[in-house]
């Protein structure tokens, strides 16, 4: 088995290519061990040094801590892509059950059969992914709606941020897309209509937002759940080489301090794409 490998701008993220279906579609992110439970390839690539794992179709991205080296971590990393693929273990055992149930109640109505469905499925493959995998990220058909033109679209990593111009080319090339949305964006989340997420939201709102609003960003409570709040950095923010500092030393700090019961906040952005630093210097 012969496994390549695909550099990516940001340095601490290298893609892994073995040359074989991973995910027969979609793709998947997990953020830390415990979320990889249903996943015994996740599982195996934490257990030697990984600290976020994306599966897609046929490829598997990997980040690494800062102290890490890449040259001490991929023969290890090597080593478990061969033994899961020699052990005929799927990738993925099953889909999280809640995340299932809530694409099913949030979107109705979806299909990728038929003329409409099946020329967004081709421009998706043939222009729209290769310039999200550009943007270590990917965008996946989850469904197209006909009674109300809605495109639902699973977009991971720097993808995420392509979501306008995305919306402008189906638009453009299939007439009857009224709109495009993210599906991770679009399925239900309790936790921000929770007491714990109003809390947050209000401390983005009133202490944090209006400051990084003048550098041109913008803060976005993604959802909370078990007392961690889980955020994105948009517009000036992302693609900010001082966007950990921001996050540590400011963003998590005013969060925990105002809604106590907070224990982690977590950014699911993606900066190695970002094209407006955060800090930038006042026009004169």
């Amino acid at each position: 088995m012969f496994i390549q490998t695909e550099e990516t701008r940001d340095p601490a993220v290298l893609r892994f290519l073995p040359g074989r279906e991973v995910l027969p579609e979609g793709s998947m992110n997990f953020n830390a061990p415990e979320d990889a439970r249903n996943s015994p390839l996740a599982q195996r690539l934490f257990e030697v040094g990984a600290v976020k794992v994306a599966l897609g179709h046929d490829h598997i991205t990997l980040t690494k801590a800062k102290a890490a080296q890449w040259k001490t971590l991929k023969p290890a990393i090597l080593g478990a892509i061969m033994d899961h693929f020699t052990s005929d273990q799927p990738a993925v055992t099953s889909a999280p059950a809640k995340k299932a149930e809530a694409s099913g109640d949030a979107a109705p109505g979806l299909t990728k059969e038929g003329e409409v469905a099946e020329q967004i499925a081709e421009l998706l493959e043939t222009r729209i992914r290769p310039v999200a995998k550009d943007q270590d990220g990917d965008a996946v058909l989850i469904g197209f709606n006909p009674a109300t033109g809605r495109v639902h679209l699973d977009l991971t990593g720097g993808a995420a941020n392509l979501l306008g111009g995305i919306q402008t080319m189906l638009r453009h090339y299939v007439p009857e897309v009224q709109e495009v949305v993210n599906h991770n964006d679009w399925t239900p989340k309790p936790g921000l209509d929770s007491a714990e997420g109003r809390a947050v939201q209000a401390v983005l709102d009133n202490e944090i937002n209006p400051g990084v609003a003048t550098h041109g960003g913008k803060i976005r409570l993604i959802d909370v759940a078990d007392h961690t709040a889980f955020i994105r950095l948009e517009g000036g923010c992302h693609g900010c080489g001082a966007a950990d500092v921001t996050l540590k030393q400011g963003v998590e700090v005013a969060i925990m301090d105002g809604v106590p019961t907070i224990v982690a906040v977590l950014d699911t952005t993606d900066h190695a794409e970002g094209k407006n630093p955060y800090y930038q210097p006042h026009a004169h």
